[in-house]
């Protein structure tokens, strides 16, 4: 690894966890070439812990997330993420999925994969959404067997490559959490119910602890999300447009849009100025 770092000319090592960072890490301290870390998860990873105590240029997504020289930074978006206009695409979102103009939207996704919990219970409950006013856009997933309905406000979709109008056309979201929805999510100040995937080291309910604190968010185990729990909670609270709106703005509250160019001055604070180092311009 340092015979490459040398072969390269490397000139800053930036890491975001995982397997492969640790090695680089080590790797670039041996040779004294400059390291950045981001980490996306509230809870840290053993290789960004590493990372952490040999550079004072970290980057996190969450300001409750305990990693040495944090800095917040945010999570570096998609461009059609970062530049989205909510209020100037709801139109063409609306149309593009046939929806209801007159309605709000309740988004429901689970990733690409989609989520069993998620998806048994939103349709289980999903006449009670749709009794409180409301429509419902759910992106159950490749792998889901939830193919049909028969009510009229209800529509599934399997997969969505246009991500950036599910979230223009939502007016609230029901998704796990995972650091990069969360962090759209309160970029795009959007109220959620957020579910914690269960499995795992438990990043995903870390990452949901500043938005809910925040009260952009409400956040419930995976057991406890039931159809019950839905008609108890989650249609009194859709009842209530004006706790919508207030979640709304809380949410905004702790998100960031500009996480890439946070990131992208985090990168170049760690490069030693040379004379050759024009450090007033970004790639």
């Amino acid at each position: 690894m340092r015979r490459l770092l040398a072969e390269h000319h490397v000139d800053v090592v930036v890491g975001f966890g995982g397997y492969a960072a640790a090695p680089a890490y080590l790797a670039a301290w041996r040779s004294k070439v400059p390291i950045v870390v981001h980490e996306a998860n509230a809870k840290p990873g053993i290789a960004n812990r590493l990372g952490a105590r040999v550079t004072k240029h970290v980057g996190v997504v969450y300001k409750s997330t305990k990693l040495s020289h944090a800095r917040q930074v945010g999570m570096p978006l998609r461009d059609e993420i970062e530049n989205l206009d909510r209020h100037a695409t709801r139109g063409e979102a609306l149309q593009f999925f046939g929806l209801d103009p007159a309605k709000p939207t309740v988004l429901v996704t689970g990733g690409s994969t989609g989520a069993r919990r998620l998806n048994d219970t939103v349709s289980r409950a999903a006449e009670a959404i749709i009794g409180a006013g409301w429509q419902i856009l759910h992106i159950t997933g490749e792998k889901s067997e939830l193919n049909s309905t028969s009510l009229a406000a209800y529509h599934l979709l399997k997969y969505c490559d246009r991500m950036d109008l599910a979230l223009s056309a939502a007016d609230f979201v029901v998704s796990r959490a995972g650091s990069a929805i969360v962090s759209e999510l309160t970029a795009l100040g959007l109220p959620a119910v957020l579910i914690p995937y269960p499995v795992g080291n438990g990043e995903q309910k870390f990452n949901a602890t500043d938005v809910v604190d925040a009260g952009g968010a409400e956040l419930v185990a995976d057991a406890q999300f039931t159809p019950a729990w839905v008609r108890s909670h989650v249609v009194p609270l859709l009842l209530d447009r004006a706790r919508i709106a207030d979640m709304a703005a809380r949410s905004a509250s702790v998100g960031f849009r500009d996480g890439a160019d946070r990131m992208v001055d985090l990168v170049l604070s760690a490069v030693p100025v040379t004379p050759s180092t024009t450090l007033s311009e970004k790639p």
